[in-house]
């Protein structure tokens, strides 16, 4: 490589790494409704192109490029320039030493290489696919993707450990990160939403990992998720109701649930008249209305300082004149907080919690309080959760793909030392028909005393939606 082109790699390598599109497949696209943006480079090309010429010649530069190049100096780079030169560099090579590569086999060494050399490596693909929601690295030749709801393995390869702690160890750089053997696990989250945890040996066995969890930017609707199944037209309308008339609501559901993108649709409900603060661990909630103040955690920086956990940020938002506080996902004694700000006046909050069934979550906020380091009995955190909190949604990924909403549930007070629930709504499963489950969203027939008391205050519930056999 000549002095002047690698001063202007040096040089302009200061941004994000060279961002590439894949055409994704028309019929894909209208099926699942995706996003219709055009990609330059397809998956198609990328598997052809690796074959035993292509490989050895992109080996062979790549390893020329790192030795000629110090990559502490790549902080960054413009896209196009980067791009426009990496490309240079590789035509120059072509043409001097007449390697067998046809030009779209060039166009992909162009890529790449600036992949390898400051990028994402193999995993580019992947993250060009707006279709995959996560990408799982177990070890440096076995790479899971999630597509449409269901796992798939990819024959996507790192070339071995060192080339996979490569890649890691740039993506923690990128946000402030560092990952060790002194320091062999990260969590973070990249500029575009995606959250990425990876770890290092001897925390895993078999080597490196990696997983990267990504968020669409197109938002889902009530009336979206009402036509993927999530819920019956019946619920909607209860939810609805309860958003509307400032019930406390928890989401319940395990990974991968869509507790998340559930809660954003439940927030179409709150009027533009209201004041709104978001709490996130990453900022990823979609909301219409304008008066909306978005707050983010940070985690330890690479001194192990400058940490801002949730709990600091619901109490700072205490003081912020909310109408109503909205936390993404409440893991630990931020639940104190948010149960205290639910009894004295913030009415209408949501929240998420990692938990299998409405019952479940009943227990998990009361093991969350206790890491607040307060000293109080089991009694008054439940006394606490049961005034606090009027409804229970649990959501599920069901083993066919689909995610639904397992039940909606009313806390209605104390009986005992146990807060005591009932299901408003329910999904009986009937059957299944191949891979596809078969059931029906069910009214219990119970009348929320939630809904009798909205009632009382002048809001005109209808009642004909707790009766019926349901829609599902």
């Amino acid at each position: 490589m000549s002095d002047e082109l690698q001063s202007d790699l040096g040089k302009l390598a200061r941004q994000r790494i060279s961002k590439f599109r894949f055409q994704v497949p028309k019929e894909r696209a209208q099926e699942r409704e995706i996003s219709k943006n055009t990609f330059s480079i397809s998956l198609e090309t990328a598997a052809k192109a690796k074959t035993a010429d292509y490989l050895t010649v992109k080996t062979g530069l790549h390893q020329r490029l790192l030795d000629r190049l110090n990559e502490t100096r790549f902080v960054g780079a413009s896209d196009e320039v980067l791009e426009e030169t990496v490309k240079e560099f590789v035509d120059r090579i072509l043409d001097s030493e007449d390697l067998p590569l046809n030009a779209a086999e060039q166009r992909q060494l162009a890529h790449d290489l600036t992949e390898e050399t400051l990028g994402v490596g193999p995993l580019a693909p992947l993250l060009g696919d707006p279709a995959v929601t996560d990408i799982l690295v177990n070890r440096y030749d076995q790479v899971y993707i999630e597509r449409f709801g269901r796992l798939e393995p990819t024959d996507i390869r790192f070339r071995d450990n060192e080339h996979l702690v490569r890649i890691i160890q740039r993506i923690a750089a990128r946000v402030g990160r560092r990952i060790d053997e002194s320091s062999p696990m990260v969590d973070a989250r990249l500029a575009d939403g995606s959250r990425v945890n990876a770890t290092l040996p001897p925390v895993t066995i078999d080597g490196p990992t990696l997983s990267i969890r990504r968020f669409g930017k197109r938002r889902f609707r009530q009336d979206d998720l009402l036509r993927l199944g999530m819920f019956s037209p019946a619920m909607r309308d209860f939810m609805h109701w309860m958003v509307a008339s400032r019930s406390n609501i928890v989401v319940a559901g395990g990974t991968g649930a869509g507790k998340s993108t559930f809660l954003g649709a439940l927030c179409e409900a709150i009027p533009e008249s209201e004041r709104i603060v978001t709490i996130e661990d990453a900022a990823e909630l979609l909301l219409d209305q304008v008066h909306v103040v978005r707050m983010e955690t940070r985690p330890h920086n690479l001194e192990g300082t400058g940490r801002i956990a949730a709990r600091d940020l619901v109490i700072n938002a205490l003081r912020m004149r909310p109408d109503r506080i909205i936390v993404g996902e409440v893991r630990g004694g931020e639940a104190l907080d948010m149960l205290q700000a639910m009894n004295t006046g913030h009415d209408g909050s949501l929240t998420t919690v990692h938990a299998n069934s409405s019952r479940d979550a009943v227990s998990r906020l009361e093991t969350m309080v206790l890491m607040a380091g307060i000293d109080l009995p089991s009694r008054a955190i439940r006394e606490q959760i049961a005034s606090a909190v009027d409804i229970i949604i649990s959501v599920r990924r069901y083993d066919d793909g689909v995610r639904r909403v397992e039940s909606i549930s009313e806390l209605t007070g104390m009986e005992e030392l146990t807060p005591q629930l009932q299901d408003i709504f329910v999904f009986k499963q009937r059957g299944r028909k191949d891979r596809q489950i078969l059931g029906d969203y069910q009214p219990t027939g119970i009348v929320p005393r939630r809904v009798h008391l909205l009632r009382e205050r002048g809001f005109e519930i209808p009642l004909e939606m707790f009766r019926g056999s349901g829609e599902g």
